[in-house]
C-alpha cells in the first residue's frame, strides 16, 4: 500500500504532474489524514534521538506532523517543511512550526539540524538533490534518517481489495501489483535510496533499521485509513465506494476486525565531519 520510491531515471513531465496530483491529494481532508494514519514505533524516534548529536530536528514533507509531534514528545525542538498548505495548517493547530516550500525550493536561511528525518515523504523528493541538501543542512555527526510503514493487509483483506480496485479503476497503473508485496521489494527501494545519498560523499555509517509491530484494526478503523491512502484518494465517490463495499465486506467474514503486522523500515546515516 504504501507508494514505493521512485525509479531511476527521473519521471517524464507527464508522470512527474501524476505524481504531484497524487502528493496534493492528501490535502483535501488533511485533518482526516491526520487522525486516520498510524503513527511510528517509539523504538523508532529513540533511536533517532540517541543517535543525533543535539535535539535540533527538521522533518521533510512533515505532512500534518505525525512524526514530528512524537519527536517533539521527546523532547526535540522540530520545524517542519511541507508544500501542502493544507497539510501544514493542521501541524500547526497542533502546535508545531512548519515552512510551507517544497524541500528542493526551501532555503535553510543558515539553520542546522542535528536530525533531517522523512517520513513517508521522502519518495516525493528528489533524491539526489535531496540528499545534498540534508547534508548542507546537518551539523557534523548529524543524522539523516528516511523511514515508512509497511502495511500489507492480510490475503484475506489484500485480494478483495486488488480485485475490486481493478474492477473500479481498471487504467490505474497500480492495477499492475500484485495484492501483495513480499518485503524485500520495500527494502530494496530503501536501499536506492541509501544509494543516492551515499553518492553525495557526505555521508557514513549507513544502516537499515527495522522495526515489526502490529495493530488491531475494526472494520470502520481500516475503512477511515484506506481512502488516506495515494491509491486511493484520487479515487471517484463511486469508485471509493466499490472499493470499500468490498473490503468491508472481506472484514466482516473475519469477524468484523483483524490484526494488521506492520513493519517500519528506516534507511539512516551520518553526516561526516567532527567540527
Amino acid at each position: 500500500m504504501p507508494i514505493l520510491p521512485r525509479k531511476q531515471p527521473e519521471p517524464s513531465p507527464s508522470e512527474s504532474y501524476k505524481a504531484r496530483r497524487m502528493a496534493e491529494s492528501f490535502g483535501v481532508d488533511a485533518q482526516h489524514y491526520d487522525q486516520a494514519r498510524p503513527g511510528y514505533p517509539d523504538a523508532l524516534v529513540t533511536r533517532i534521538v540517541t543517535g543525533s548529536p543535539g535535539p535540533d530536528v527538521l522533518d521533510v514533507g512533515c505532512g500534518t506532523g505525525i512524526a514530528a509531534r512524537q519527536f517533539q514528545a521527546a523532547g526535540c525542538a522540530v520545524l517542519g517543511v511541507e508544500p501542502d498548505a493544507r497539510m501544514a495548517d493542521v501541524a500547526r493547530s497542533r502546535g508545531l512550526r512548519v515552512e510551507v516550500s517544497t524541500f528542493e525550493s526551501w532555503q535553510p536561511a543558515g539553520r542546522m539540524f542535528d536530525a533531517v528525518i522523512a517520513a513517508q515523504s521522502w519518495h516525493w523528493v528528489d533524491p539526489v538533490a535531496g540528499a545534498a541538501k540534508a547534508a548542507r543542512v546537518l551539523r557534523p555527526r548529524g543524522r539523516l534518517a528516511i523511514f515508512g510503514h509497511v502495511y500489507e493487509p492480510p490475503t484475506e483483506v489484500a485480494e478483495p481489495f486488488a480485485a475490486a480496485y481493478r474492477r473500479a479503476a481498471p487504467d490505474s497503473p497500480l492495477n499492475g501489483q500484485p495484492a501483495r508485496r513480499p518485503l524485500d521489494l520495500y527494502q530494496a527501494g530503501y536501499a536506492k535510496l541509501a544509494d543516492k545519498v551515499r553518492e553525495t560523499e557526505q555521508f557514513t555509517d549507513f544502516d537499515q533499521w527495522r522495526f515489526d509491530w502490529e495493530r488491531s484494526y475494526t472494520r470502520d478503523q481500516w475503512l477511515d485509513l484506506l481512502p488516506t491512502t495515494g491509491g486511493l484518494s484520487q479515487l471517484r465517490p463511486d469508485q471509493l465506494a466499490e472499493v470499500l463495499d468490498a473490503v468491508g465486506a472481506a472484514i466482516d467474514s473475519l469477524g468484523g476486525r483483524f490484526t494488521m503486522n506492520y513493519t517500519t523500515l528506516a534507511a539512516t546515516a551520518v553526516r561526516t565531519g567532527t567540527s
